[in-house]
This record gives structure tokens, C-alpha cells and sequence, in this order.
């Protein structure tokens, strides 16, 4: 029989396969493909323009044409699965994407997870720092994205004991044969251009995820996206000893419990 189809969107570092089927050899299981796949999905994810297999048209791949990317990923999904609808997840600027897309095209989407989401980004240290070089995201449609960067992805929330050190070497094995740079679209968007999506045109229902220690939002600002959703099957999860990449944390097995549980839900009676 038909599964319930989900559909990973990944972020702004990372392309998918590192993101989302990442091999961690001894260290256990570290792909939420595999994960959810055993939990009974047909889970699907791709790499959005200029990150991993997906070449490159030469723009900064921001918010705006992640969206693009996923209205022309839909047809062949929906046509494959047999599906009207998908449950979408994404982390990070795959939320913000997977969200912007909802408020676009919310015919084709069943439930909505967002992890370490930010929303207008105030207060937030990691939105600060990339507010500090504004200029030079505006001067390239790609950033430096070398081994070093992704290492500092796992320290700069002041929590590297929450992850295995070889969760980053693992992920620069597979991503420094694409090269050392990504497009800078989506640090541009969070630097300069939030919020991108308003919660009240958000119909899905709605999981909201944070990691205790993301340095990409603050307990005080998303909240206020929270109590505007008008969908009133939603719920906001705080993850206890994770900071902001919650899918490579020690502690995983709390995010995959969060969000099989909500996905599993049953519809409420209206």
C-alpha cells in the first residue's frame, strides 16, 4: 500500500545527503531517511540549486528560489507516491524554506515540522554574527564553506560535548568533494530579510522544534510565531541537551520521537 510520504528540506551549510542520510561509520544511525523510512514513510529529500549534485544556475539560491525548487520537486513526488498531500520537515533555512512553501502552495501540504526555525531572528547570536557581514553576502552568490566552517557548525552554539567529533568529519568527507564554497542566499535572507513567512498563512498543522541551546532563535521569539498559527492542531517542542543541529546531536533520538509522534497523530474530529 501507498505510505505516507515526507519530504526533507535541508539547509543552508549542508547539501541533503550530508544532511539528512549522513554515514557516521561506528557511531550509529545518523540518516532520518533510514530512520523514517522504518517508521513506515516514503521519505524523499533533494539537493536545492548549487548545493551537492544539483549544479548550479548561478544565483544565491536565497528563500524565494528554494521555493521555486520545491514547487518543481512536487509534481514528480506527487506523481511517484500516488499522494495528495506530503508532511514536509526541515531544519534550519530548509525550515524557513519548507514553511515559505506551505504559505505558497499549502493545497499540497499534510503536516508541517520546523526545527531550529528563526522568525524574526532578534537576540539570536548565530542571526547577529551573519548581520555582521551583510555586505560580503551581498557581494558573492557564494560563500566559504570550508572544513573549518563546518566544524565551527557544532561549536559556535558553546556546546561541542552534544555531538560525537565524528559527526563534522563525517560530513566534510562527503561535502568537500562538491568544493569548499555554498551559495550565501540564505544567510543573506536571515540577515537582512526576516521574517520571510507569516505564520497566520500557515494552514498545516504545525510541530515546532528547538534544540535548548540554538543560537538561531531565542525561547522568547518563536513563541510569537507559535500563538499565530490559526491551525489549532500544533505543538512547540523544546529539545532538552540540543543545541542548533538537533538531527547530528548525541541526544537525535529525541527529535525522531517528537516528530514520529507528531506525524502519527490522529486527525481530530471537527
Amino acid at each position: 500500500q501507498p505510505r505516507p510520504v515526507l519530504f526533507l528540506v535541508h539547509g543552508s551549510s549542508n547539501s541533503t545527503r550530508s544532511s539528512y542520510d549522513l554515514t557516521v561509520p561506528g557511531k550509529g544511525e545518523y540518516s532520518l531517511m533510514n530512520v523514517f523510512a522504518r517508521y513506515g514513510y516514503d521519505v524523499w529529500t533533494m539537493d536545492h540549486d548549487g548545493y551537492g549534485y544539483s549544479g548550479s544556475s548561478g544565483n544565491n539560491s536565497d528563500i524565494a528560489s528554494g521555493v521555486v525548487d520545491l514547487k518543481a520537486a512536487m509534481p514528480v513526488v506527487l506523481k511517484e507516491t500516488g499522494r495528495q498531500k506530503v508532511h514536509f520537515y526541515g531544519t534550519s533555512s530548509g525550515g524557513i524554506r519548507a514553511a515559505a512553501y506551505a504559505q505558497a502552495q499549502p493545497e499540497t501540504v499534510d503536516r508541517l515540522l520546523l526545527c531550529a526555525f528563526t522568525y524574526k531572528g532578534n537576540g539570536a547570536a548565530e542571526i547577529e554574527r551573519r548581520r555582521q557581514s551583510i555586505e560580503a553576502l551581498r557581494a558573492s552568490p557564494r560563500r566559504k564553506r570550508d572544513a573549518d566552517m563546518i566544524r565551527s557548525i557544532f561549536t559556535r552554539d558553546g556546546h561541542p560535548s552534544l555531538y560525537d567529533l565524528a559527526v563534522p568529519e563525517a560530513i566534510i568527507a562527503a561535502e568537500m568533494k562538491f568544493g569548499d564554497t555554498i551559495p550565501s542566499g540564505t544567510y543573506l535572507d536571515m540577515a537582512v530579510n526576516l521574517p520571510i513567512v507569516d505564520p497566520t498563512k500557515i494552514k498545516s498543522p504545525v510541530l515546532m522544534l528547538r534544540g535548548e541551546f540554538d543560537g538561531n532563535s531565542t525561547h522568547g521569539g518563536l513563541p510569537d510565531f507559535y500563538r499565530q498559527l490559526p491551525n489549532g492542531d500544533r505543538q512547540f517542542v523544546i529539545l532538552p541537551q540540543i543545541a542548533h543541529s538537533a538531527g547530528y546531536s548525541t541526544n537525535r533520538h529525541l527529535l525522531w520521537y517528537a516528530m514520529k509522534n507528531f506525524l502519527a497523530a490522529p486527525a481530530p474530529i471537527a
